[in-house]
């Protein structure tokens, strides 16, 4: 790529004297003039790198096991590790067998010698990340060509949902296609809010978003006075009286009045995400598609978007940096599963564990996500997201996963009248010491749209679900060895101030995942003090 930047660098210093030519006309068109040339010159720059990003795809994904030779290669022998075996080997076998598979929490142990890890890297920087955003851009703009027209897109948090930050010349592309800066979130959204034309809305994460409409909900008339009168910017009294009109009637659909050429949500897939995206979907981002990029994990991005407009995220597994393997999942013997297989070895309908190796030295870590293939791209397989196995609860040997405790409370939830579910985590008793006189039970803590107070007959109905979704749950409630869930309504901002104490950790991830078990309790008390009933 570097000879065509040297050529749009050089059309960048031309563009000044390509300006004189036009000095006779008015200032505002002579701006207007050069903003739409770097536009143009911006999309010819996409079209191109987008494309030979996606050759470069091609050509992998034809030959997956050579190109994952590569990546191993490349790997280990860039590895900050001081110590790693086996830096020449270009043998996938010899590397599985005398490198053993290590958990993702042993793997940060292991590289900082007992202490706390420095803080990940807000973005990547590998060959993934850069395919991931610039045929992610690609698709975005092919899906919904009106995106990326100048002023289309605006992010609203200090995290961007792009992997790769992009230089010039594709900032003038939109407001949110740029590295992440350092605003504030108000002042982002402010910065939206004064743009009704809107075709794209970028967020971090789905969770950082509904912190997002939750605070704009709650400064709503902070934000129209400050648009009033002008700070910053030109004073927008109509556009004031328009966010107030907006917010009067209710979350639902608000985004779409703000905006009313809004197409397209753009959010980062992380992990715990799912909830905040059927929040937003179902409240103020009705009527509108979301778009995940990119799947990411804290070793860097293991899969790539390229279908905007199917749901619930399909990812392709590129053969490339960082190395994958799969651990084939089985069903409730998670810890003793097979050898791993490599990405052209995967079966459809089969589930697996992500493996990561990348320079680092998470040595072929597992990073306890689980996938299920549902296609096949060449050689490569394509896949959805199932749930992390390290969010599960499991006080008495009965192992409830992520994704069978969410269907319970998703359950109980649609039975609470009016009730819409907007967060939720989950402690185990002994974390907090609340199981004293009483047996181990589960503490779940739950932030709702709809609801003010929980009703005893409510709080049972999620006990009663888990017992539907889980046998071996109704077998300890039934023999007393587990004790009834006990359900906890906090209050708004509760759980903003958990991603807050969360992104606090010295060894915090990036992308920042949603836990929905706690096991600190620093974090628990987080939610505790804002209990309200």
């Amino acid at each position: 790529m570097l000879l065509p930047l040297l050529l749009l660098l050089l059309l960048l210093m031309l563009l000044p004297a390509l300006a004189i030519l036009r000095q006779r006309q008015p200032q505002d068109a002579r701006l207007s003039w050069r903003a739409g040339l770097q536009h143009r010159v911006a999309g010819g720059a996409l079209s191109w790198a987008a494309a030979w990003q996606q050759w470069r795809l091609e050509q992998s994904t034809q030959r997956a096991g050579r190109s994952q030779q590569q990546a191993l290669r490349w790997c280990l022998q860039g590895a900050q590790r001081p110590h790693v075996p086996l830096r020449r080997t270009t043998d996938t076998s010899t590397f599985r067998n005398h490198l053993p598979l290590t958990k993702a929490s042993q793997a940060q142990e292991e590289e900082s010698g007992g202490q706390l890890l420095p803080p990940m890297s807000t973005q990547y920087y590998g060959e993934a990340s850069l395919q991931a955003t610039l045929l992610g851009l690609a698709a975005l703009s092919k899906a919904y060509p009106e995106v990326l027209a100048p002023g289309g897109m605006a992010c609203v948090t200090p995290t961007s949902p792009w992997p790769r930050p992009l230089p010039w010349p594709w900032h003038a592309l939109g407001q949110g296609v740029r590295a992440p800066g350092a605003k504030h979130p108000g002042a982002l959204l402010l910065e939206a809010l004064r743009s009704p034309e809107l075709r794209a809305l970028e967020a971090g994460t789905a969770t950082e978003l509904l912190d997002v409409f939750s605070g704009l909900e709650a400064d709503g008339e902070e934000l129209a006075e400050a648009m009033a009168a002008g700070n910053p910017g030109p004073p927008l009294p109509r556009r004031a009286a328009e966010l107030r009109e907006a917010l009067e009637l209710g979350p639902r659909g608000l985004a779409l009045r703000l905006w009313p050429k809004l197409q397209v949500v753009v959010t980062l897939d992380a992990g715990g995400q799912a909830e905040a995206v059927a929040a937003l979907g179902a409240l103020w981002c009705q009527g509108l598609t979301f778009f995940s990029p990119a799947y990411a994990a804290s070793g860097g991005v293991v899969g790539l978007n390229l279908w905007p407009q199917q749901p619930l995220g399909l990812y392709l597994l590129p053969p490339g940096a960082p190395f994958i393997e799969l651990l084939p999942v089985k069903e409730g013997a998670q810890e003793e599963a097979a050898s791993t297989v490599l990405l052209a070895e995967a079966q459809k309908g089969k589930e697996y564990e992500l493996v990561l190796t990348n320079r680092t030295g998470l040595t072929r870590c597992r990073l306890g996500d689980v996938i299920r293939v549902v296609g096949a791209y060449n050689q490569c397989p394509v896949v959805r997201f199932v749930c992390r196995l390290g969010q599960a609860l499991n006080v008495r040997g009965e192992d409830i996963q992520e994704h069978v405790f969410s269907e319970a409370l998703g359950r109980a939830v649609g039975q609470w009248p009016g009730a819409k579910l907007l967060d939720h985590s989950c402690v185990e008793s002994s974390i907090l010491d609340s199981s004293e006189g009483s047996a181990p039970h589960y503490e779940v803590f739950v932030a709702l749209r709809g609801l003010r107070n929980l009703s005893e007959e409510n709080r049972d109905k999620l006990d009663h679900c888990l017992q539907e979704v889980s046998p071996r749950y109704k077998s300890s409630r039934f023999w007393g060895s587990v004790g009834p869930a006990r359900v906890h309504l906090v209050g708004h901002g509760a759980f903003r101030e958990l991603r807050a104490a969360l992104a606090a950790c010295p060894s915090a991830p990036f992308p920042p995942e949603m836990p929905r078990v706690l096991r600190h309790r620093h974090l628990a008390q987080c939610l505790q003090r804002r209990v309200l009933s």
